[in-house]
């Protein structure tokens, strides 16, 4: 595997829980304040504790004035793709373009059919999700949307507002067939964290979305790639398992440049495991802007 040599943005995934919205809240301000590029909303509205996701991109991006919101990722079986595309160009024109939609085929069925959606599961995912990949991208863009599928029936609706800025669509997968879909038909990748795809297990999958971009008549430099990290910077005692990437600053340097120069990712979405107001401090004060000069000088050295 090898660097696409894509800038380097970072984000936080910031819970939606309904009982400490007001540290959401908190932390939302102050990842803009200290020039985040993403606040990132996971979306599981069937958990009782949570927040419905779009909402609360909503309430925060009213909070904030340049940070982008990313969707990571939102249930495509759950958000009909045309109304969902309405209400991502809605919040664009608002916000000035500050929203990507990070979306998936539904990884949890059961979950998903308790709230009434179908559940889908394996081929049929895969298909449905295609479809619904399509319509987003096409309603997005504006234009006349029509389709008469067993999935759909969009009978030509004129697709619209169109924000200042694209609106991108990342496509959360990790199983070979998701991973092919990213490739021909979505704007980048979102890999789940990195609990549940590894770095050892990265390149495969990489190679996977690589060689369906190229058989599509696509440039796999043009698909952004996102890692969702979850871990502890430093020796918190609430990190005693040991999940996910834990270590001090020097170690999440050296991580990070290693995933962007040889695994490929040019986007780190950090999921605090706890403490989540020292983690982010600690995220952009230190991590950050030595990464950034890291890769830079790796790639300029080149």
């Amino acid at each position: 595997m090898s660097d696409y040599e894509r800038p380097l943005s970072f984000g936080v995934s910031l819970e939606p829980s309904a009982i400490a919205w007001p540290l959401t809240r908190f932390l939302a301000r102050r990842a803009e304040d200290v020039g985040l590029d993403y606040i990132a909303v996971q979306d599981h509205p069937y958990q009782p504790g949570h927040l419905e996701a779009w909402t609360l991109i909503s309430h925060l991006s009213a909070l904030t004035d340049r940070i982008s919101f990313l969707t990571d990722v939102a249930d495509l079986q759950l958000r009909p793709p045309v109304m969902f595309a309405k209400a991502a160009v809605s919040l664009g024109v608002l916000t000035q373009g500050r929203v990507q939609l990070g979306v998936g085929g539904g990884g949890i069925p059961d979950a998903t059919a308790s709230m009434g959606g179908p559940a889908r599961r394996g081929q049929d995912m895969v298909a449905y999700a295609e479809e619904s990949l399509g319509l987003l991208r096409t309603a997005l863009a504006g234009g006349a949307v029509r389709l008469d599928s067993p999935y759909h029936s969009i009978g030509g609706y004129q697709a619209g507002p169109v924000p200042p800025k694209p609106v991108g669509v990342w496509l959360g997968a990790q199983k070979p067939k998701m991973l092919a879909l990213a490739g021909r038909g979505a704007d980048g990748w979102i890999s789940p964290l990195n609990i549940y795809v590894p770095p050892q297990e990265v390149p495969s999958r990489q190679r996977i979305i690589d060689e369906a971009a190229v058989e599509a008549g696509r440039d796999p430099k043009d698909l952004r790639r996102v890692y969702n990290v979850t871990g502890a910077i430093g020796s918190l005692g609430a990190h005693r398992t040991g999940r996910g990437l834990v270590g001090d600053v020097r170690q999440w340097v050296d991580t990070f440049t290693e995933w962007t120069v040889e695994l490929g990712f040019d986007t780190f979405v950090s999921w605090p495991a706890a403490d989540p107001e020292r983690q982010l401090a600690l995220f952009t004060d230190e991590i950050v802007p030595s990464v950034r000069e890291r890769v830079h000088a790796e790639r300029s050295g080149r």
